[in-house]
């Protein structure tokens, strides 16, 4: 399900809407919003993924809990014993998961709409190591807790996303340009997470290395509330500027021409791009692939150009507790970190890409 500006919720305006299923719906106080059908029943469908995967996840562990006992847990029918396991334990990593997918997706349709560009995604750009350098700064140097670990990631991730953004611009921002600048940053700052190691102690090196892994285990409330906000701010945010986003992928001259303030524009939602990216990485460490993958997964699903923002937000989700229930569930009693299995799954699908991108001579 796709936003567009100020009332639509899908990210085509061509005179095709009519044969491709959008309609008009007429909200009180003025506002119209023009729904596509293929988009809003993937949203749908995604949504429903969602919150089924929520149930099984929050119901698999060492203590399993049937689907049906989760629900009636969660709507305060549950046994002491539930309550405990499912409100305390696993409800809030669930809940993470949840939110950092939803926050990549969107992150990653906002990164490679901007860039015009399949490849540009924070993974790539370089923001995920930036808020691994200020992470690792954090642990290493400073020997940190948790909260100050949090705050390094989301003031390196800030960072490196002002730094990529400067060294790119050249009187506007090109997306070949963005990407290479990003790929050259990741490389830089690869080398300062590599350097940062080799000068840790064994103990800090150890949770540095599982940091970077990414994982979802023993996240809780202290995590969960942070996030949380963050994305109520910047998700109507980046939703509100759909179709200047969608006018933006048409040129910038085209969107001068309908009169977006294009770099005004641009500057906001990757700043609001960023900002998703470091609150999840601060939250569950750099979680791989998924904001490559959502937003184009979602695109083939609804086949509407643009962003996708939301229906690649909830992509991510379902994407990340997809890969959060592998974690647990495909290797036996040993659990993987979901970054792991991210990393897995996403370098063959950005393989995949690649291929199909030079067959079809874009690359």
């Amino acid at each position: 399900m796709s936003a567009t500006a100020t009332t639509t919720v899908t990210a085509t305006d061509s005179p095709r809407k009519g044969r491709s299923g959008a309609r008009p719906l007429h909200l009180p106080g003025g506002i119209s919003l023009r729904v596509e059908r293929r988009a809003l029943a993937v949203g749908v469908l995604l949504t429903a993924a969602a919150l089924a995967l929520a149930v099984v996840l929050i119901g698999t562990g060492d203590f399993p809990i049937a689907p049906w006992d989760v629900v009636q847990t969660l709507l305060g029918n549950g046994t002491p014993a539930n309550d405990f396991i499912v409100n305390d334990l696993r409800l809030p990593r669930v809940l993470v998961a949840l939110l950092v997918g939803a926050a990549l997706g969107m992150a990653g349709g906002v990164f490679q709409s901007v860039s015009r560009n399949p490849l540009g995604s924070p993974d790539l750009l370089g923001f995920g190591y930036g808020s691994a350098v200020g992470a690792l700064v954090v642990i290493i140097l400073f020997k940190g807790g948790a909260t100050e670990v949090a705050v390094g990631a989301l003031a390196g991730g800030l960072l490196a996303g002002v730094a990529v953004y400067l060294l790119a611009y050249k009187q506007g921002i090109q997306g070949y340009r963005l990407v290479l600048v990003g790929i050259g940053a990741s490389a830089i700052l690869i080398a300062v997470i590599q350097y940062l190691i080799t000068k840790a102690q064994m103990i800090e090196a150890t949770r540095a290395m599982v940091w970077l892994t990414g994982s979802l285990a023993g996240r809780d409330w202290a995590q969960v509330w942070p996030l949380l906000a963050v994305c109520a701010v910047l998700f109507p945010l980046v939703l509100g500027q759909g179709r200047a986003l969608r006018m933006m992928e048409m040129g910038d001259d085209a969107a001068h021409a309908v009169g977006v303030r294009v770099e005004r524009t641009r500057m906001l939602l990757m700043l609001a791009a960023i900002l998703l990216t470091t609150a999840a990485s601060a939250a569950a460490g750099p979680i791989s692939f998924v904001a490559l993958a959502a937003p184009q997964l979602a695109r083939r699903l609804t086949r509407s150009p643009g962003g996708n923002l939301l229906t690649g937000a909830l992509m991510g989700s379902v994407l990340l507790m997809v890969s959060d229930l592998a974690s647990q569930r495909a290797f036996g009693a040993d659990q993987l970190p979901v970054g792991v299995v991210t990393g897995l799954v996403g370098g063959i699908y950005l393989l995949w890409l690649l291929v199909t991108e030079r067959r079809a001579g874009r690359i």
